[in-house]
Order: C-alpha cells, then sequence, then structure tokens
C-alpha cells in the first residue's frame, strides 16, 4: 500500500485499519491500497469503509475489491466515499484451459455503473496457468465492453526494489509463444496509452463500433502506430506524464487514419465532435480547465443516447455547428452552447 504527495508509505494489511487516520493526518490526500487479502474481505473493507467516511471522508482511496464480493450493501458503504474500485480480471482454470466467467463480471459492473462508482480491472497476461494470446485478447474485449473508468496492468508497475516490472514475469508456453507475449504487452500498452491514459471510456466503445473491429484489434492497430512515431513502449514513452491534450491529439490522429482505411470517412466529423468534446469535459474534472470548442454537431445531440451508433446518428442528426463553452458547473462538467 501506498500513498502520494511526494511519500511513499508501506503497511502492513493488519495495521491498515489502525494507521489510517494517522497517515491522513500527516498529509496523504490519495490512497492506494494493493491487497489482495483485503480485497477478498468483505468485513474487512466495509469496516475500512466505516473508518475512512468517520475520520477523512475527503481521502482519495483506490481499494482493490473482488468481484464475487460485490454487493449493494458494499457499494452503498463505499459511494459515501471518494473511492476509485480496482477488480481484478482473471479467468479461471478448467480442464487445462482458462476460461473467464463473464456472467459474474458483467453483473457485477453492472452495479458498479448504477451506482455511479468509479472501477477498474487489473489484469495481466501470460502468468495465469493455462492462459493464451487468444484469451488474453478475449479478455481485454470482454473488458472494454463494461465501461471500465480504467484498465491496468500490473506487470508495467516498477518495483519499488529493483525497479523492474512488478508481478510474475511471463514465460513462454506450448499455447502462447514468445512472439505472442511480445504482442500482449504492447497491445496492453496502447490500451494504457489510448484507453486509460487517454480517458477514452465515454467514447470508446461507440467509436470501435463504427469501425466494425474488435478492441484489441484497435490496439494492435494502435501499436503499430505509437511504433511508427516514436511514442511507444519500446521508446519508454510513459503516457502518465504527457498532457491530455497531446495524447487526445495522439488519439484523433490515429483514429483519423482508421476511419479512412475503414472508408468510413462520412463518420469522422461526428467521431472527432465526440472525442474532442468528452475530452475538453474530462479535463474540468482532472485539470480545472476551461476550453472553447467549434463543434459541427450540437453537444446536445452528441451526448445523447442516438450519437451511440455513429452511422445511424450521422444519417438522422442535422449538422448544427456551434461554439461550445466547456466549464465547472454545479454539478461537474458543464457545456454552454455561445
Amino acid at each position: 500500500m501506498e500513498g502520494t504527495n511526494d511519500k511513499s508509505i508501506e503497511v502492513k494489511s493488519g495495521e491498515l485499519l489502525e494507521k489510517l487516520p494517522q497517515l491522513y493526518q500527516s498529509g496523504i490526500t490519495e490512497f492506494f491500497v494493493h491487497d489482495r487479502t483485503l480485497a477478498s474481505d468483505r468485513k474487512a473493507l466495509l469496516s475500512l469503509a466505516d473508518l475512512v467516511a468517520e475520520t477523512c471522508p475527503d481521502l482519495f482511496i483506490s481499494l482493490p475489491v473482488e468481484a464475487r464480493i460485490i454487493d449493494p450493501d458494499l457499494l452503498e458503504k463505499l459511494s459515501d466515499l471518494f473511492v476509485s474500485i480496482e477488480i481484478p480480471l482473471e479467468g479461471e482454470l478448467k480442464n487445462g484451459s482458462l476460461g473467464l466467467n463473464k456472467k459474474l463480471y458483467k453483473a457485477k459492473a453492472a452495479l458498479l455503473n448504477q451506482a455511479g462508482l468509479v472501477f477498474g480491472f487489473s489484469m495481466g497476461w501470460g502468468v495465469q496457468e493455462g492462459d493464451t494470446f487468444r484469451a488474453f485478447r478475449d479478455r481485454l474485449d470482454f473488458a472494454t465492453s463494461l465501461y471500465p473508468n480504467h484498465i491496468d496492468f500490473p506487470q508495467f508497475a516498477p518495483s519499488s526494489a529493483n525497479g523492474t516490472a512488478s508481478g510474475t514475469t511471463p514465460k513462454p508456453t506450448g499455447t502462447y509463444s514468445s512472439k505472442d507475449l511480445d504482442f500482449s504487452r504492447t497491445m496492453a500498452f496502447a490500451c494504457r496509452t489510448f484507453y486509460t491514459a487517454g480517458r477514452a471510456v465515454p467514447w470508446f466503445n461507440q467509436i470501435v463500433a463504427a469501425l466494425k473491429i474488435t478492441p484489441s484489434t484497435l490496439f494492435a492497430d494502435a501499436d503499430e502506430w505509437q511504433q511508427c512515431n516514436s511514442c511507444s513502449y519500446y521508446t519508454e514513452f510513459v503516457p502518465e506524464d504527457a498532457e491530455h491534450t497531446e495524447l487526445e491529439r495522439m488519439q484523433l490522429t490515429f483514429l483519423k487514419e482508421k476511419f479512412e482505411e475503414k472508408h468510413k470517412t462520412q463518420l469522422w466529423t461526428a467521431a472527432e465532435d465526440l472525442i474532442r468534446l468528452n475530452g475538453a469535459m474530462s479535463r474540468v474534472v482532472e485539470e480545472g480547465e476551461e476550453s472553447q470548442l467549434e463543434l459541427t454537431y450540437s453537444p446536445d445531440d452528441l451526448l445523447s443516447p442516438a450519437a451511440a451508433d455513429l452511422a445511424r446518428f450521422c444519417d438522422s442528426v442535422t449538422e448544427e455547428p456551434c461554439t461550445v463553452k466547456i466549464f465547472d458547473g454545479r454539478d461537474g462538467p458543464d457545456y454552454k452552447i455561445l
């Protein structure tokens, strides 16, 4: 477990409830828990939620929570906190094959989305027995379909001890070749760049649906683009260190090429508006940055259910060129047509 604000703190699991108020008083404003034992202990998580609500309600806390213990009572407790729920997305080994309980994860994601809680998935490649490149791609495709705020890959996280990748280093097997392990790593890095750091959750599924490709295919193509533009895993690019406006420019440049390649240029204007509008709204939240955009479509239409299908949207919605101000409103990011 570690704190931020220029402080790194390691706390044993058993000391968590005792130490948290003390750490908060020392100036910690963000608290990240990395404890799989706590993640599966519903009673301990409920106690932690009570403690945070009582002693440090404005503390941001990132909590690992196993999908199987998520229920309405736990979410009700967590909904009163400034929290991000991190869910390990892992397969189950049956008869030598690694399967994924999609029904379970889909049901729990639905509860989280209904509760309005921020959540993300944590997943790896090649580290579980029976894993394959195909299974990894399937997990990646499935994960994005559930609208997580982020998808993290612990294998990218540096170890505090030696600076190397944390977690188990995957080794080639008869079903997961070294070449496919390399492909998985670079696809995961593209997901880290374009989806997580790029804050793509509000529009990502609309874009892949419009292009008629799978998320994992998009990430594979994005990795090739990153390698050609010196911002890949191999060039030690750190997406979290980049300004969001820079990542958005990367997204727009890459995706414009994809829409041209797929002969979907008639949809690009709406797609670009959607990405830019959501990106500006995210910067209000994360950077406190207000902005002004020139859009082809009204934001009322872009943020409506009609935009779920971009092909139908472009056929049925009239263009309304407008100037839009994006600002911090009473209940979060808001906009005004000027």
